[in-house]
């Protein structure tokens, strides 16, 4: 049977393990007492209990005292019940020893199961307490292998998962390697917690610049923004809460001591400090580092920016494969479109000649609706100045102003008359004078009236002493 050693082995793992020893002890007990029922049939009567002190296991199944017997497993006389115990009654439940020839052995076995199991148990729970709430933190720990491109990490007390989709392209680690990387995940399993670890995360950038500049520790320098396409460039914008400390020197460092800890963690790659701003011209023109912005334009209800760039700045703007724009326009919100300074002068000359298209359009639609407008009343009133062709409200007031107020008085004029008129010409003066008398005569004129003796007839004529 069990004895004292197996209580002493209990209480020293406790110790180590900081697991609770009765737990351990009841876990003995419930897998002897399964192991007993299915011993037995499957009888639910059946109680094991482990001595706390000796170490020492009874199996005992517990009866009805009754006074003839019908099920043996479940009952017991009472004569026989007496024996056990003298007070015994009937109707009462007493226990009945079980004699197991081979509970030594399966007891031993168990006790090794539910203690291995039991540290097992013990071990991961101190893990996740351990790790749990410390995600989005910079672990350490040495590359193990990998496994279907997984990369398993030791931490000390337990093992760590890079998968393939949170490390960098192109980089490789061997067996020994120490790393670090940004704790993502804390995973809860079947067959225990797991750690998921990040190379590639946009906050391991932030992490890693926390741990080099004492100022985003403190507070005074805050990161506010950071984007990243893992292994080629990291844009990351900070701003400072105290005016006399520039944000983007102290994450640099003295001669880019503190930038340059961060790049070689990276393995050589690029990062674009930039100044924080509110005024989203300014702070899309920072974002666009390291070219060197001209001119930035935006629109507030699309949330779209034009940028004007230097000719020989354009691809340093937009960078390989447009990474430098794309990066920039997730670090500010924007939609961001980049001209060269040629193409921008090119777009403007067009803008400006397609106001002047449409502005040359709405007059030709002004006069042709004033031409409209003075038909209408020519053919209502006759003509006028404005009717004659070419002349339009202006003409017509200088024509007015110079004395030439009606078609009757510029179709008598000479040319010479006509061209003391501003904007007038002497081939305008004769087309006014040629369109003039054209008016007059197309016009409806009435006729001329006849003096009053114009019906007289002859005989009216002779009596009047005229010559017939």
């Amino acid at each position: 049977m069990m004895n004292r050693e197996l209580i002493a082995v209990i209480e020293q793992i406790g110790r180590e393990k900081r697991i609770n020893t009765e737990k351990i002890v009841q876990a003995i007990e419930g897998a002897l007492q399964a192991a007993a029922t299915k011993r037995f049939g499957g009888l639910d009567n059946i109680q094991v209990r482990l001595d706390r002190t000796t170490g020492e296991i009874e199996a005992v199944a517990l009866k009805t005292i009754v006074e003839t017997v019908a099920d043996p497993q479940r009952e017991i006389a009472l004569g026989d019940a007496q024996k056990l115990d003298e007070g015994a009654e009937l109707g009462d439940e007493i226990g009945q020893l079980l004699a197991m020839e081979d509970l030594g052995r399966i007891a031993a076995q168990t006790a090794k199961q539910v203690i291995f199991q039991r540290v097992r148990e013990a071990e991961m729970e101190s893990v996740y307490q351990e790790f749990h709430g410390r995600e989005r933190e910079i672990v350490s720990g040495v590359v193990m292998g990998q496994e279907r491109r997984n990369y398993i990490i030791d931490l000390g007390k337990t093992e760590a998962v890079l998968p393939i989709q949170e490390q960098v392209p192109r980089e490789n680690f061997r067996r020994g390697d120490r790393i670090r990387a940004l704790l993502v995940e804390v995973r809860s399993a079947a067959k225990g917690h797991q750690l998921i670890l990040s190379r590639s995360h946009p906050e391991f950038v932030s992490k890693l610049f926390a741990l080099e500049v004492p100022e985003i520790g403190e507070g005074i320098v805050q990161i506010k923004h950071v984007v990243r396409e893992a292994g080629d460039r990291t844009k990351i914008a900070v701003i400072s809460k105290n005016p006399s400390v520039d944000p983007v020197g102290a994450c640099v460092g003295v001669k880019g001591s503190r930038v340059q800890a961060v790049v070689r963690e990276l393995r050589g790659e690029k990062i674009d400090i930039i100044p924080w701003s509110d005024d989203a011209r300014i702070f899309i023109g920072e974002a666009l580092s390291p070219a060197v912005v001209e001119k930035v334009g935006i629109n507030e209800p699309e949330h779209s920016a034009i940028v004007v760039v230097a000719d020989q700045q354009l691809s340093l703007a937009i960078g390989k494969k447009g990474q430098n724009v794309r990066l920039a326009a997730k670090l500010t919100g924007w939609k961001i479109d980049i001209l060269s300074e040629g193409e921008y002068d090119k777009e403007r000359a067009q803008a400006r000649d397609r106001e002047i298209t449409a502005a040359i359009a709405r007059e030709h639609e002004q006069q042709a609706l004033q031409q409209a407008q003075l038909q209408g009343r020519t053919a209502e009133s006759g003509p006028t100045i404005e009717s004659l062709p070419g002349v339009g409200p202006k003409l017509a007031g200088l024509l007015q102003a110079g004395g030439f107020d009606t078609l009757e008085k510029i179709a008598q004029a000479t040319p010479e008359a006509l061209t003391a008129v501003p904007m007038v010409g002497e081939k305008v003066a004769l087309k006014l004078v040629e369109a003039a008398k054209a008016a007059l005569a197309g016009s409806s004129m009435p006729e001329p009236e006849q003096g009053e003796n114009a019906d007289a007839t002859p005989a009216a004529q002779q009596s009047s002493g005229r010559p017939a």
